[in-house]
């Protein structure tokens, strides 16, 4: 089985697991998952080829730590690579986090990129309802 499938089955696995809903903030950096399980840094420079070669990003924590952000978009997560990251929210199985907002430093500060939130609401403006909630 190649990489890439592997990484696609496993975070399609960590998408469908419920949440244990232990609310907590992680800290790490965003790197590609191939990177990660090949054990090196995302080369630093090449961001863009990193984004257009991987399928799953990762918060990254240190050697053999990582975890899947299950409903962040990984277009959202490429454009931030090799960047400082902090996700709030839910721990769940196999480690994933179920987020509620990322925040990436910048100038020694933290910023909000992706808000839970402030997606449901982008949703319902554009096409009335969550494409995942309708019906609900």
């Amino acid at each position: 089985m190649t990489r890439m499938k592997m990484s696609l089955i496993i975070i399609v696995t960590a998408l469908c697991i419920p949440s244990m809903g232990s609310s907590a903030d992680f800290e790490g950096s965003i790197q590609g998952f191939l990177c990660v399980t090949s054990g090196v840094t995302c080369p630093t420079g090449k961001e863009d080829l990193v984004a257009a070669a991987e399928n799953v990003f990762v918060l990254y924590q240190g050697p053999e730590k990582f975890y899947f952000v299950s409903n962040i978009n990984v277009r959202v997560m490429a454009r931030h690579v090799n960047e400082q990251a902090l996700v709030k929210g839910d721990l769940a199985k196999m480690n994933s986090i179920k987020a509620d907002e990322l925040f990436v430093r910048a100038n020694g500060k933290w910023r909000k990129i992706w808000d839970v939130d402030l997606l449901s609401e982008f949703y319902s403006d554009i096409l009335g309802a969550h494409p995942l909630k309708r019906g609900q």
